[in-house]
């Protein structure tokens, strides 16, 4: 009889045991590693609808470890701002590098993104005052436009940005990406008798050192390389 009981107990943990392992089995599937690039659709469409702006802007980021990307963002804008007082021009470029975090649990063959980050960024640009209006009180309307043409280069300045944003896959390797951006600026270069109240790839400066922005990209995926994730699988 004590054989027989000890058989049972013997059979029972084995059973046990062996549905603890199956519950917890691991599945091994990749992931891709590589550098994704794309162009900003906001300001390329801008530059038709909108006379007074031409701008372009590259984007791009390359993933380091299963939460962090490496990211950034090259581009170029002209910008006219007609504005009660004065009109003036800004041209220039500006770079700004930085990280994401991806927030997003994927599902295994997903690669989509839900992420905050941070740049810094550092814009050269020059502008050009096309005309201001002084107040003169011969004149009946109470002001005159004068024309100038004055030009103020070799402006810099530095700022940082907090980003917040989404990347969805739409095909195979092809991303629809928006994001959200809140800047602050650091240091910048001001001409005299003049104020930088437009930034290439910061934006307006009218509400001092704050600044803010948005973009929707279209990017493409390159995979490098892959690496093995585990994940529990349950039975």
């Amino acid at each position: 009889m004590l054989k027989y009981i000890f058989s049972l107990v013997f059979i029972a943990v084995s059973t046990i045991g062996n549905a603890q392992i199956k519950d917890t089995t691991q599945v091994v599937y990749p992931e891709r590693y590589g550098l994704r690039v794309g162009v900003d659709l906001h300001r390329l469409s801008k530059s038709f609808y909108e006379k007074d702006y031409k701008g372009l802007e590259i984007e791009g980021d390359y993933r380091l470890t299963r939460r962090f990307y490496l990211a950034g963002e090259l581009g170029n804008e002209e910008k006219t701002v007609d504005d009660d007082r004065l009109n003036f021009t800004t041209k220039g470029t500006y770079f700004k590098a930085g990280f994401d975090y991806n927030s997003f649990e994927n599902w295994l063959d997903m690669e989509n993104m839900i992420y905050v980050g941070m740049r810094y960024g550092i814009s050269s640009f020059s502008h050009t005052l096309n005309s201001y209006k002084i107040y003169d009180p011969t004149n009946y309307y109470g002001e005159n436009t004068v024309i100038s043409g004055t030009n103020y280069n070799g402006l810099t300045a530095n700022w940082i940005e907090i980003i917040g944003g989404v990347k969805a896959e739409l095909f195979s390797n092809l991303y629809l990406g928006f994001s959200l951006r809140l800047n602050y600026l650091v240091s910048n270069k001001k001409p005299d008798g003049f104020d930088n109240l437009y930034i290439p790839g910061f934006n307006r400066t009218y509400e001092g050192k704050f600044g803010a922005g948005l973009n929707y990209t279209l990017s493409y995926f390159i995979p490098i390389y892959k690496k093995n994730k585990l994940a529990k699988e349950n039975k």
